[in-house]
């Protein structure tokens, strides 16, 4: 007997198998086409807001399982606040300086800062990151992220770097700004200068002891062991 006909299952229109590969392709440029996320802008425009800031990745290199714990987790977020009534809007954005760019960069032609004029270098810089951007641009929408995407911010565009120097002058203004001494962490490898979030400490094992002895005082007061 054929037991399958005896199950009352439901009948659908789409097929059983997930064919992933080929379908979410598909299903994410149909996203695109009908612009799904700028009419959820415009339907949610108005309502109070709910703000995600994305802390930016840096644009060296494609992105990884990291990339994609981050992005989704947070997409995730925005989606849910969007369902609850909130015009929640996603503005992605790129870090696109700093020794991770750098490291990068001269990995990939093969040099030191040595053996490339600072200037060049920089130029060298700002194509190697702009390539990033658009690369991992492609694979975060890849991932369903829908966002903002035309219009991302990015820390080397000219009004990024104004506003920073906006800010700045704001914490100046307010007495917040003051010169002070204090040590610089300093990586002998890399020649940089690093934050004290990129220091990790590791247990050493060393032959060096420490010994206590028990001081005693002659009549003379003389310390002896």
């Amino acid at each position: 007997m054929d037991y399958k006909n005896t199950l009352n299952l439901p009948k659908t229109d789409f097929p059983m198998k997930a064919d992933l590969p080929n379908r979410e392709p598909k299903l994410i440029k149909h996203w695109q086409d009908i612009d799904l996320s700028g009419k959820i802008r415009k339907l949610y425009k108005g309502r109070e807001k709910f703000i995600l800031h994305d802390g930016p990745p840096y644009a060296n290199g494609n992105i990884h399982m990291g990339h994609a714990l981050n992005k989704i987790l947070k997409d995730i977020v925005i989606r849910f606040k969007t369902m609850r009534g909130y015009d929640s809007p996603y503005v992605p954005g790129w870090d696109c300086h700093g020794l991770p760019v750098e490291h990068q960069l001269f990995k990939e032609l093969k040099m030191t800062k040595y053996d490339i004029d600072q200037v060049r270098f920089r130029s060298k810089a700002y194509d190697y990151a702009m390539k990033y951007v658009d690369i991992q641009r492609e694979q975060f929408k890849r991932l369903g992220i829908m966002g903002e995407w035309a219009d991302p911010y990015l820390t080397l565009s000219k009004d990024y770097e104004a506003a920073i120097i906006r800010s700045f002058g704001k914490l100046v203004e307010k007495g917040y700004i003051y010169k002070d001494l204090k040590p610089v962490n300093w990586c002998t490898s890399c020649e940089t200068a690093l934050a004290e979030a990129e220091v990790e400490y590791e247990d050493k094992t060393s032959p060096s002891i420490y010994v206590k002895f028990q001081v005693t005082r002659s009549p003379g007061h003389q310390v002896t062991w």
